[in-house]
């Protein structure tokens, strides 16, 4: 992101781009092909290689497996291994983006999301004329995972920043945390790290013929056992290397580690890429201890039933008795022509050249609850319209200078 990016605008790319790569756990080559969307599009994938290319919304409702990347599933396509590329859409500051594949699989490419970072560099970030709705997150929201050892937390803030911690109880790695203060940040500090695993957990793999994706210099291998000789003239083969050892620090020498925390920052990414899916772009500090996919995922589907729960207060105006008044009930009978029982607005609290925020006292003594349900009062609809309707005339007022205005609904 650059200095002039306005983060309460909706951006998209500039214009399509296009990249090629095999996916890790299928080892199919897929083309993928990132486009621009319209305003309020988000993220969509598209199979365009399924009879009707079916479309796939990046939505933590449609996910159906997390045990190896995040996979998303709709209208009979899936398409997994899609949270490093949606991590680097939300770093570059896109909002809308349909991407189309000829694949099961998102490619891994060095299991980052460098990669993808750099082809949306090539075309550009634009923005558009579309305010970006952001939500606030105003209480702590938790969700804990006693099997796992998972803890995660959203916190109000007043920008999107996450910190991971891992701790996998293992001598290599020891305990590591990373910390993403400003998502301007991500391009530089953690979109390089790769994705990591174990070495038992990349025999058992391989043993099940699930890591199809031929040469996988693509991930940092943490080796927590002594190996015997037999076990790294496999490894050669799977690496497509003549010489594999176990650094000093107990990795393989497949890779070189790009940060000493390396891992640790990967998470966070994965974090990033996962919680795209709530589908609305938020503001609020999350902590992660030990995150992984499924939990993540359901972090993202919690937010998101908070939002949808609370999304209609999201822009209700909070009245204070004791903030100053902007116009008092002297101005406003000096502007308006109305006059009691029809006068609906007693003051003014708040003022822009697009935005006004108008009181009205209503009491039990008020003329209409004679007739109007008597036995339950209710501030008749038309009125509630009418009192809109002058607050608005204030604005238009204020807005068209001297002279003088009758205010019409």
């Amino acid at each position: 992101m650059d200095n002039n990016f306005n983060p309460d605008k909706q951006h998209t790319l500039a214009n399509a781009i296009s990249i090629s790569g095999t996916g890790l756990h299928t080892g199919i080559l897929a083309d993928m092909t990132l486009k621009p969307a319209n305003a309020g599009f988000g993220f969509q994938f598209q199979r365009v290689d399924l009879p009707n290319k079916p479309i796939i919304k990046a939505d933590c409702d449609l996910v159906t497996d997390t045990s190896r990347g995040t996979t998303l599933e709709a209208n009979g396509a899936k398409i997994s291994t899609v949270e490093h590329l949606l991590a680097a859409l939300v770093g570059m500051g896109v909002d809308n983006c349909l991407i189309e594949i000829n694949g099961p699989e998102v490619p891994i490419m060095d299991g980052s999301s460098m990669p993808f970072i750099e082809i949306i560099e090539e075309v550009g970030v634009v923005e558009q004329n579309a305010a970006k709705a952001w939500y606030s997150i105003d209480e702590n929201l938790y969700l804990s995972n006693e099997e796992k050892r998972v803890e995660m937390v959203i916190m109000p803030a007043r920008e999107y920043q996450i910190t991971t911690l891992i701790d996998f109880n293992s001598p290599v790695l020891g305990t590591q945390h990373a910390e993403l203060k400003t998502m301007r940040n991500f391009k530089n500090k953690i979109s390089a790290c790769r994705t990591f695993c174990f070495l038992h957990e990349l025999e058992m793999l391989l043993d099940n013929n699930l890591v199809k994706g031929g040469d996988i210099n693509n991930a940092i291998v943490v080796v927590d056992r002594a190996i015997e000789t037999e076990e790294l003239e496999r490894l050669k083969k799977v690496f497509k290397k003549e010489h594999i050892e176990v650094k000093s620090e107990g990795y393989l020498n497949n890779l070189e580690l790009r940060f000493p925390n390396e891992p640790a920052r990967h998470k966070l990414l994965d974090v990033v890429g996962d919680l795209a899916l709530i589908g609305y772009p938020v503001k609020g500090r999350v902590i992660a201890n030990r995150p992984g996919h499924s939990t993540n995922v359901e972090f993202a589907r919690l937010i998101k039933q908070h939002i949808k729960e609370n999304k209609h207060l999201k822009d209700t105006p909070q009245y204070d008795p004791n903030q100053p008044i902007v116009y008092d009930l002297g101005y406003i009978e000096k502007t308006l022509p109305h006059r009691f029982p029809f006068l609906l607005v007693d003051k003014i609290i708040d003022l822009t050249d697009n935005r006004i925020v108008g009181v009205k006292n209503v009491t039990f003594n008020e003329w209409y609850f004679q007739g109007h349900f008597p036995g339950n009062p209710v501030m008749p609809g038309v009125l509630q319209v009418e009192a809109l309707a002058q607050c608005g005339g204030i604005l238009a007022i204020n807005l068209a200078g001297e002279g003088e205005y009758d205010t019409y609904f």
